[in-house]
């Protein structure tokens, strides 16, 4: 919001002297008025004018439209990226947010000699489906989508907070492991950040929260990586009620009543949010009988263990007999061939 006051004599004596922060920020073009003084005045002001809030061309600026092209070009030139994130509701400025995702698809597969860049957009119009992804911030989907999508979503906040790391307060390592086992289920991606202090460090707890989550990763990944949905996501009572922005805090806690299926060639995965007391797991889904399931089941294994496991497949569904103890704490993969 530099650029709503600031002006290049502003900087007279200072480190940015010489600079003009309207050429930084492209200048204003949702300016605040004079006398706000802090971060809750402005979000106070924010919210009585969202209805002022536009992702078109502004009118009276067309060389805001120009430069923000121009930048979003040379970046694309320059770094070559696999993904393009716009964090806003459709692609933005209208033709100029066409024009740009046309240049970056072109670029990509004038270099590989096929498509390979994602663009990512929240609020998707269907006339844009296929063309780019869905992103839902901070938020799941309630089933598996037709196309691909994906989930933004951060350990902390989306920039570094002191306050989170004295406090504690930082998402779980069990709690995003289940949350991408849920969100891959239905046919998603999970970006995940893990936000760095001002000198491009990471804290003790985001240290040990990498560390918590890496065993997992690598003896549950082949669950995870290259997978395709199953004909059902899961199953479980209802966790999440509609497909929306923000709403990851409004699931309830996983049990072992909560499976989620994935697929890659003749495997399916089946991976289990919590470990059953009894030391045997019923997977109702896979019934004999049922339309989710009709092919005969050879063997099961828990992909941290050496040994296929024993299991009983009957008209109640698929029971496996789980080993004396479980391999962590987050949640549990099973090949099922």
């Amino acid at each position: 919001y530099d650029a709503f006051h600031l002006r290049k004599e502003d900087g007279k004596g200072l480190w940015w002297e010489g600079l003009d922060p309207q050429e930084l920020y492209v200048g204003p073009s949702m300016v605040m008025p004079d006398g706000i003084k802090t971060i809750q005045e402005a979000n106070d002001w924010h919210e009585r004018h969202d209805r002022l809030w536009t992702e078109d061309p502004p009118a009276t600026n067309p060389e805001f439209v120009r430069t923000w092209y121009l930048r979003c070009q040379e970046l694309l030139d320059k770094y070559e990226p696999d993904l393009l994130y716009f964090d806003d509701y459709g692609l933005p400025l209208g033709q100029t947010g066409l024009d740009i995702t046309a240049h970056y698809y072109n670029s990509s597969i004038k270099r590989h000699g096929k498509l390979e860049a994602v663009v990512t957009v929240k609020n998707i119009k269907p006339e844009h489906m296929g063309a780019t992804l869905l992103d839902i911030e901070r938020g799941r989907a309630n089933g598996i989508q037709d196309e691909p999508w994906q989930t933004d979503t951060c350990i902390g906040d989306w920039h570094y907070d002191r306050s989170v790391f004295e406090q504690h307060r930082y998402k779980t390592a069990k709690s995003v492991v289940q949350t991408l086992v849920d969100i891959v289920s239905k046919n998603g991606n999970l970006m995940l950040s893990i936000p760095l202090r001002g000198d491009g460090t990471i804290d003790e707890d985001e240290h040990k929260f990498l560390t918590d989550l890496a065993p997992w990763m690598e003896q549950n990944g082949e669950a995870i990586y290259g997978t395709r949905p199953y004909r059902v996501f899961g199953e479980g009572p209802p966790d999440i009620a509609t497909s929306s922005d923000f709403n990851e805090g409004k699931a309830r806690p996983y049990t072992s009543e909560d499976i989620r299926f994935t697929t890659k060639g003749d495997k399916l995965y089946a991976v289990a949010m919590g470990w059953p007391a009894t030391g045997k797991l019923t997977i109702k889904t896979l019934a004999k009988g049922t339309d989710a399931h009709h092919k005969p089941i050879h063997r099961v294994e828990l992909l941290s263990a050496k040994a296929p496991l024993q299991f009983k497949h009957d008209t109640s569904g698929l029971t496996i007999s789980l080993p004396s103890e479980k391999p962590n704490d987050f949640a549990y993969s099973f090949r099922i061939t």
